[in-house]
């Protein structure tokens, strides 16, 4: 799958929430990793973090698995090809079954032993009941046939720590809905922003990172790029230690 835009732009949003954090994040879990892109940008910035990157598509996680192994911070990133929710099975397993139960390959390491998350970062499948396309793959990485938002705020309930934070990147039309189902999890919205292509169009992304404690959410937007069909000076910022040219 390509890499888009918004996934670079929620990367970089992530990491520097990340780098913010009075707290050390040590473990981060990238869930629907793709090719890697989020996990290899938060390693880029936080080389101590240790990453498990989950894809259930075999191919893309044989990519990522690739990218990894080519970075500098290849020995902190470990790619699964499995679901989120046969990890969740695994990390719920007694530490010696866990690291015995090597997960499916590619993956260049077993699971680390522990089973909750400083950090979770998601880019998940955007549309659920939209028209699908031929291409089974695209259908998976698109839609959400194998990972509703049900079953994401589920598992991130039970793999995130006490003190962890999550983030997901959404269509905009889907924010509510998530607010809601995380609420339900006892997850609480501590940051929004939602991302318009230029300043004529509507919101079309939303990035949102919950907590488990309940308070005031900060709110923000972001503009990609200008009338002129430039990107924005803040977007620059944020993406300029990541794109080659920018």
């Amino acid at each position: 799958m390509k890499v888009c835009t918004d996934a670079c732009l929620f990367g970089a949003l992530t990491v520097q929430k990340i780098r913010h954090q009075t707290s050390n994040i040590r473990n981060v879990l990238d869930i629907g990793t793709g090719t890697g892109l989020l996990s290899l940008m938060v390693a880029q910035k936080n080389p101590d973090a240790i990453i498990d990157a989950v894809e259930i598509d075999e191919d893309a996680a044989q990519q990522a698995k690739e990218n990894f192994e080519s970075s500098p911070w290849r020995g902190k990133l470990h790619v699964h090809h499995t679901s989120i929710q046969q990890l969740l099975h695994l990390t719920n397993q007694p530490i010696n079954q866990l690291t015995s139960k090597p997960i499916n390959q590619p993956t260049n390491q077993p699971i680390h032993q522990s089973t909750k998350y400083d950090f979770i970062i998601c880019n998940p499948p955007f549309f659920e009941n939209d028209l699908k396309s031929k291409n089974v793959k695209r259908n998976l990485a698109l839609h959400s046939l194998e990972l509703s938002l049900e079953e994401l705020l589920d598992a991130v309930n039970k793999l995130l720590a006490n003190e962890g934070i999550f983030s997901v990147l959404l269509p905009h039309h889907r924010t509510q809905l998530c607010i809601n189902l995380a609420i339900q999890q006892s997850l609480y919205l501590s940051k929004k922003v939602l991302v318009k292509q230029t300043p004529q169009h509507n919101y079309f992304r939303s990035m949102l990172w919950f907590t488990r404690q309940s308070e005031l959410t900060e709110e923000s937007e972001i503009i990609i790029q200008n009338e002129e069909g430039r990107y924005t000076e803040k977007f620059i910022e944020l993406l300029k230690d990541y794109y080659l040219h920018l």
